[in-house]
């Protein structure tokens, strides 16, 4: 079975409604927003202090955002979010539009745990 899925770091939710998410998040060095992906909505990273690392399957690909810059990870691409480096990162996370979901992915296998 798995483990329930707990948000990592600081979680400031700025608006949540039946098809879109805002949060500002913070990840201190070591935490991350693990594999997934969602089969509806895009997630969108924006980032706001220290830089962000959004990795990315199906193809394999990383992203570095400094200050000011955003990504957009569209529904059904598996994908996680770490600080770079030994910095704190702090960021907005835009989910949306449409209904929420979050499967796990198992980056090795691309399939999600049992």
């Amino acid at each position: 079975m798995t483990e329930p899925y707990v948000r990592a770091g600081k979680v400031n939710w700025i608006a949540k409604g039946s098809d879109v998410g805002v949060q500002e998040r913070t990840l201190a060095p070591g935490q991350e927003i693990p594999w997934h992906y969602h089969s509806v909505i895009t997630d969108t990273t924006y980032c706001i202090e220290g830089t962000v690392q959004v990795e990315m399957l199906g193809p394999p690909g990383q992203v570095l955002l400094a200050a000011g810059q955003s990504h957009a990870v569209p529904a059904n691409r598996p994908h996680r979010i770490t600080p770079h480096g030994d910095q704190p990162c702090r960021f907005l996370l835009v989910q949306g539009v449409g209904k929420y979901d979050r499967h796990p992915v198992d980056a090795k296998t691309w399939e999600r745990p049992a």
